[in-house]
């Protein structure tokens, strides 16, 4: 009878779980055809807001991997974000490249750019961490500002002339096409939400998390945890450096001020805004923090006190962020 009843608990566990994936998956899938809808029914300004909402939530999806899953918190992102945007833009500005062929080189930089971040950092923790990666970045910065006859300093330099449109066939593309840049925009966001989705619920992902918990007792249980915070860096950065590529490409522009402190800072507040260590919380942060800034700005030129007023009620609201209040509270099967 108890084996019996065993066995049941154990099928009503496994039962449980796919009832949880399809869920899971079905949430995020809903999110992009609502946003795949969106673009037929939202006026253009606000249009471009979401394509560029889109762009900087892959960005802060990065940053929460590194943040959010693995628990090391970094002030240094602007470095990786800028380095996809200036490889990219850098090469299309003065090599001609192609769009495919400069996004290459955006990921190949990042990657190479995250790599040697972390196998110098990842040797601190804590505190430590944070001041290095944010000195390395703030040094990324001040080479964009120094090296202004290539990268035209603050003023930063345009791409439009210069980016030739996209071929698929006999389908031309255009990156001037509010449209195109937008559905740009939604397939690397639902590419990235959905690579989260299947990295968080992969090996890889439940060791990330215990490093995150309790990194020595990972290490007792014989994994090599410097080898999976490296590799954690290494996919955050990449995923910062793809964003940066896409976004020098969509909106035809860089510019030193997206290497500096602020752009550091933001994915840190987006990421504790929706959620640290929620595959949705990346995008509720980012969004709402685009549209109370468009809103209050809108109201009062000292929009940022009412900023900071809807920031302070939202953090006392939601301690664990937008999506972590919701899945402590009523949903806690959210990944």
């Amino acid at each position: 009878g108890s084996i019996l009843q065993d066995r049941r608990t154990l099928r009503g566990g496994r039962d449980m779980r796919r009832d949880h994936r399809r869920s899971i998956v079905g949430v995020h899938l809903a999110l992009i055809l609502l946003l795949l809808g969106a673009q037929f029914v939202v006026p253009p300004f606000h249009r471009t807001m979401v394509t560029r909402i889109m762009i900087l939530t892959t960005y802060t999806m990065g940053y929460n991997l590194l943040l959010g899953y693995t628990g090391l918190m970094s002030l240094g992102h602007a470095m990786f974000f800028a380095s996809g945007m200036y490889t990219t833009g850098l090469t299309v500005f003065y090599l001609g490249f192609g769009a495919p062929a400069a996004l290459v080189a955006g990921l190949l930089a990042s990657v190479l750019m995250s790599t040697l971040t972390g196998l110098i950092t990842l040797r601190t923790t804590g505190a430590s961490f944070l001041v290095i990666t944010m000195m390395f970045s703030q040094a990324f910065h001040l080479a964009t500002l120094y090296f202004n006859k290539f990268t035209m300093g603050d003023q930063g330099f345009i791409l439009s002339g210069r980016l030739r449109p996209l071929r698929l066939g006999t389908v031309e593309l255009a990156f001037s096409d509010p449209v195109f840049k937008y559905n740009l925009a939604l397939v690397l966001f639902a590419l990235f939400l959905m690579m989260s989705v299947w990295l968080i619920g992969s090996p890889i992902g439940r060791i990330l998390v215990g490093v995150r918990e309790n990194e020595e007792r990972t290490r007792l249980l014989g994994y090599n945890t410097f080898n999976y915070k490296l590799l954690s860096l290494i996919i955050s950065g990449s995923l910062s450096g793809v964003a940066g590529s896409v976004y020098a490409l969509t909106f035809s522009y860089v510019g030193s001020s997206f290497a500096s402190i602020i752009y550091s800072i933001y994915p840190l507040l987006w990421t504790l805004l929706g959620g640290a260590g929620t595959t949705i919380g990346p995008f509720v942060g980012t969004a709402v923090m685009a549209f109370v800034v468009d809103i209050a700005s809108g109201l009062t030129s000292s929009y940022l006190f009412a900023v900071g007023a809807v920031l302070i009620i939202l953090i006392l609201w939601f301690p664990s962020g937008v999506i972590g209040g919701i899945r402590s509270r009523w949903v806690r099967w959210l990944p």
